[in-house]
Protein backbone atom coordinates (compact mmCIF):
# COMPACT_ATOMS: atom_id res chain seq x y z
CA UNK A 1 0.00 0.00 0.00
CA UNK A 2 1.29 3.74 -0.93
CA UNK A 3 1.00 6.56 0.71
CA UNK A 4 -1.65 9.41 -0.25
CA UNK A 5 -0.55 12.96 -0.88
CA UNK A 6 -2.42 15.85 -0.58
CA UNK A 7 -2.02 19.05 -2.01
CA UNK A 8 -3.17 22.64 -0.76
CA UNK A 9 -2.50 24.48 -4.03
CA UNK A 10 -1.94 28.61 -4.29
CA UNK A 11 -0.77 30.96 -6.25
CA UNK A 12 2.11 31.66 -5.00
CA UNK A 13 2.59 28.52 -2.93
CA UNK A 14 1.21 24.87 -2.42
CA UNK A 15 1.50 22.98 1.10
CA UNK A 16 1.93 19.49 0.76
CA UNK A 17 1.20 16.72 3.30
CA UNK A 18 1.57 13.19 2.75
CA UNK A 19 0.34 9.74 5.37
CA UNK A 20 2.57 7.14 6.30
CA UNK A 21 2.49 3.59 4.28
CA UNK A 22 -0.24 2.24 6.24
CA UNK A 23 -2.42 5.89 5.56
CA UNK A 24 -2.51 6.32 9.56
CA UNK A 25 -1.36 9.20 9.91
CA UNK A 26 -1.09 11.87 7.77
CA UNK A 27 1.83 14.80 8.50
CA UNK A 28 2.83 18.08 7.08
CA UNK A 29 5.75 17.44 4.74
CA UNK A 30 6.47 20.96 2.58
CA UNK A 31 5.70 24.30 1.25
CA UNK A 32 6.82 24.47 -2.93
CA UNK A 33 6.44 27.42 -5.29
CA UNK A 34 3.52 26.98 -7.27
CA UNK A 35 5.68 26.82 -10.59
CA UNK A 36 8.27 24.16 -8.86
CA UNK A 37 4.49 21.66 -7.49
CA UNK A 38 5.38 19.35 -10.52
CA UNK A 39 9.18 18.58 -10.54
CA UNK A 40 8.84 18.22 -6.48
CA UNK A 41 5.91 16.12 -6.77
CA UNK A 42 7.29 14.29 -9.63
CA UNK A 43 11.09 13.83 -7.36
CA UNK A 44 9.16 12.66 -4.46
CA UNK A 45 7.17 10.29 -6.14
CA UNK A 46 10.26 8.55 -7.93
CA UNK A 47 11.37 7.72 -4.01
CA UNK A 48 7.98 6.98 -2.37
CA UNK A 49 5.17 4.56 -3.38
CA UNK A 50 2.60 7.33 -3.86
CA UNK A 51 -1.39 5.69 -4.80
CA UNK A 52 -3.01 9.27 -4.98
CA UNK A 53 -2.53 12.81 -5.36
CA UNK A 54 -5.42 14.63 -3.26
CA UNK A 55 -5.80 18.33 -4.29
CA UNK A 56 -7.36 20.44 -2.02
CA UNK A 57 -11.02 21.91 -3.88
CA UNK A 58 -11.76 25.38 -2.87
CA UNK A 59 -16.07 26.27 -2.92
CA UNK A 60 -17.87 29.01 -1.74
CA UNK A 61 -20.81 28.58 1.44
CA UNK A 62 -23.09 27.25 -1.29
CA UNK A 63 -20.74 24.41 -2.13
CA UNK A 64 -20.24 25.60 -5.81
CA UNK A 65 -16.66 26.12 -6.92
CA UNK A 66 -14.71 29.48 -5.91
CA UNK A 67 -13.24 31.69 -7.94
CA UNK A 68 -10.05 30.98 -7.58
CA UNK A 69 -10.40 27.07 -9.50
CA UNK A 70 -9.57 28.97 -12.23
CA UNK A 71 -6.15 28.72 -12.06
CA UNK A 72 -5.92 25.77 -10.18
CA UNK A 73 -7.62 23.79 -12.61
CA UNK A 74 -4.81 24.20 -15.22
CA UNK A 75 -2.00 23.87 -12.71
CA UNK A 76 -3.60 20.44 -11.73
CA UNK A 77 -4.25 19.33 -15.17
CA UNK A 78 0.01 19.44 -15.79
CA UNK A 79 0.01 17.90 -12.95
CA UNK A 80 -2.66 14.55 -14.13
CA UNK A 81 -0.80 15.13 -17.79
CA UNK A 82 3.28 14.28 -15.92
CA UNK A 83 1.95 11.75 -13.49
CA UNK A 84 -0.71 9.72 -15.66
CA UNK A 85 -0.59 6.64 -13.52
CA UNK A 86 -1.43 8.20 -10.23
CA UNK A 87 -5.32 9.36 -9.67
CA UNK A 88 -5.75 13.19 -8.50
CA UNK A 89 -8.90 13.81 -6.98
CA UNK A 90 -9.99 16.82 -5.43
CA UNK A 91 -11.50 16.88 -2.08
CA UNK A 92 -13.60 19.89 0.03
CA UNK A 93 -11.46 22.53 1.50
CA UNK A 94 -13.55 24.56 2.85
CA UNK A 95 -12.46 26.70 5.78
CA UNK A 96 -8.67 24.82 5.85
CA UNK A 97 -6.98 28.08 6.62
CA UNK A 98 -9.00 29.37 9.07
CA UNK A 99 -8.65 26.03 10.56
CA UNK A 100 -4.86 26.12 10.44
CA UNK A 101 -4.51 29.35 11.62
CA UNK A 102 -6.54 27.78 14.30
CA UNK A 103 -4.51 24.89 15.31
CA UNK A 104 -1.48 27.12 15.04
CA UNK A 105 -3.00 29.43 18.23
CA UNK A 106 -4.42 26.62 19.94
CA UNK A 107 -0.94 24.94 19.79
CA UNK A 108 0.50 28.20 21.35
CA UNK A 109 2.24 29.08 18.33
CA UNK A 110 3.75 32.79 18.96
CA UNK A 111 2.14 35.78 16.62
CA UNK A 112 5.43 36.25 14.27
CA UNK A 113 5.55 32.66 13.72
CA UNK A 114 1.74 32.53 12.68
CA UNK A 115 3.00 34.94 10.01
CA UNK A 116 4.57 31.87 8.11
CA UNK A 117 1.98 31.66 5.18
CA UNK A 118 4.18 28.33 4.19
CA UNK A 119 3.49 26.81 7.69
CA UNK A 120 -0.45 27.50 7.15
CA UNK A 121 0.32 26.21 3.73
CA UNK A 122 1.57 22.77 5.39
CA UNK A 123 -1.25 22.67 8.14
CA UNK A 124 -4.23 23.14 5.31
CA UNK A 125 -2.68 20.48 3.25
CA UNK A 126 -3.02 18.01 6.72
CA UNK A 127 -5.86 19.50 7.19
CA UNK A 128 -7.93 18.13 3.70
CA UNK A 129 -5.73 15.06 4.13
CA UNK A 130 -6.83 14.19 7.50
CA UNK A 131 -10.31 15.22 6.14
CA UNK A 132 -10.34 12.90 3.23
CA UNK A 133 -8.99 9.58 5.43
CA UNK A 134 -11.72 10.32 7.61
CA UNK A 135 -14.47 10.45 4.84
CA UNK A 136 -12.87 7.20 3.75
CA UNK A 137 -12.82 5.30 6.64
CA UNK A 138 -16.41 6.73 7.69
CA UNK A 139 -17.35 5.30 4.10
CA UNK A 140 -15.54 2.34 4.44
CA UNK A 141 -13.36 2.82 1.28
CA UNK A 142 -9.85 2.98 2.75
Amino acid sequence: MGRLLAIDYGRRRCGIAVTDPLRLVATALDTVPTAGLIDYVRRYVSQEQVDEIIVGYPTTMRGEASESMRYIEPGINRLRKELPSIPVRFFDERFTSALAHRSMIDSGVGKMARRDKGAVDRIAATIILNDYLQSRKFNNTL
